[in-house]
């Protein structure tokens, strides 16, 4: 019986991953000109190494930025120029979309969705939140919906085979997500946190580890580092065969840090952040293994965390039952918790 459900669930995850038709696999660059970077000695890969020791020696600076001042509410749209530019307009205007609560009590939820999430994404999630009691702002992560440039069908641009971009894109998510923070506290909410899915779940908790106003994060599904994902999940084989020829899986991971979770644990140790780890126990997306390692940190680091284990897959997240049981777990832990 065992066994016919796991079949089960890999099988509809995988007719659920491969529907998408416009996957394209892009030729690899080192895009060092998005880390102000030439080649040291032609050898690209020290130059953007060297830059990502640099990135985590001093994480607070690499993710640091001056507060947008031109945030513009129009009904329930929030528009605001992203602190940290792109050469694409489009992508240089964050866009996010409120669901305030009038019962909130000052407390307030940062939604970040999965990669490739449309305008809609979690909006039912949001409107959920606001059943629990909670304000919702869900925030489009760079190169998503409204903030894709002309001629893509997908955010390609925040997970490619371009070093370089990936590492840009990433910080910059960060950044965008810190400056919605800032305007839910311009609003009058003191009591912050942060929800990410997926790859949204990797910029929540970068986010949360560098903002101490964050009281509790929902991490949905986790995974400690970013390469591993791309280089070993269902959903990026695309990507990594625009990889692979040019650069190990070891020198990837390297290149990656600043944007991988495992290199900013830390930074939560010791501190008062309540954190709700999901994961799901047939992910062929984020592997099961992959999650395990995070569960094991906060375990022996004593850092607060609950876990809830989904008996499904990455995609079969999203499908009735599983939907229902993460959305109603985390808004549970979040009304709770703050």
């Amino acid at each position: 019986m065992f066994d016919y459900y796991a079949r089960w669930i890999h099988n509809w995850e995988y007719k659920l991953a491969t529907r998408d038709t416009n996957r394209l696999v892009r030729p690899f660059e080192w895009g060092l000109e998005w880390l102000d970077l030439a080649a040291e000695n032609g050898n690209p890969l020290e130059a953007v190494q060297r830059r990502a020791r640099e990135a985590l020696d001093d994480s607070a600076r690499f993710f640091s930025y001056r507060g947008p001042s031109d945030y513009r509410l129009d009904g329930s749209h929030l528009r605001f120029t992203s602190a940290l530019a792109s050469p694409y307009p489009e992508n240089n205007t964050v866009h996010a979309d409120f669901f305030p609560c009038h019962r909130s009590g000052g407390r307030a939820v940062l939604v970040l969705p999965q990669w490739n999430a449309g305008q809609q994404g979690h909006a039912g999630l949001c409107r959920l939140l606001n059943r629990f009691g909670l304000a919702a702002l869900r925030m489009s992560m760079a190169y998503h919906d409204r903030r894709m440039p002309p001629g893509l069908q997908r955010a390609d641009y925040h997970v490619s085979s371009n070093v370089g971009r990936t590492i840009h894109a990433g910080r910059q998510s960060v950044i965008d997500a810190r400056s919605c923070l800032d305007w839910l506290e311009s609003r009058g909410y003191r009591r912050l946190a942060v929800l990410g899915t997926s790859l949204g779940s990797c910029i929540a908790f970068i986010a949360a580890a560098h903002d101490a106003r964050v009281r509790a994060a929902v991490l949905n599904h986790v995974s400690m580092y970013f390469s591993d994902v791309v280089w070993t999940g269902l959903s990026t084989q695309h990507v990594r065969q625009g990889l692979e020829r040019s650069i190990t899986r070891d020198d990837l991971r390297s290149c990656w840090l600043p944007i991988s979770q495992a290199a900013h644990l830390e930074r939560v140790r010791g501190r008062d952040l309540r954190s709700l780890l999901i994961w799901a126990r047939y992910d062929s997306t984020f592997l099961p293994e992959f999650s395990r390692q995070v569960v094991g940190w906060f375990a022996t680091s004593g850092t607060p965390h609950q876990v809830l284990c989904l008996p499904c897959a990455h995609y079969t997240t999203g499908r009735f039952p599983f939907n229902w049981i993460d959305g109603v777990s985390m808004c549970r832990f979040l009304s709770r918790e703050l």
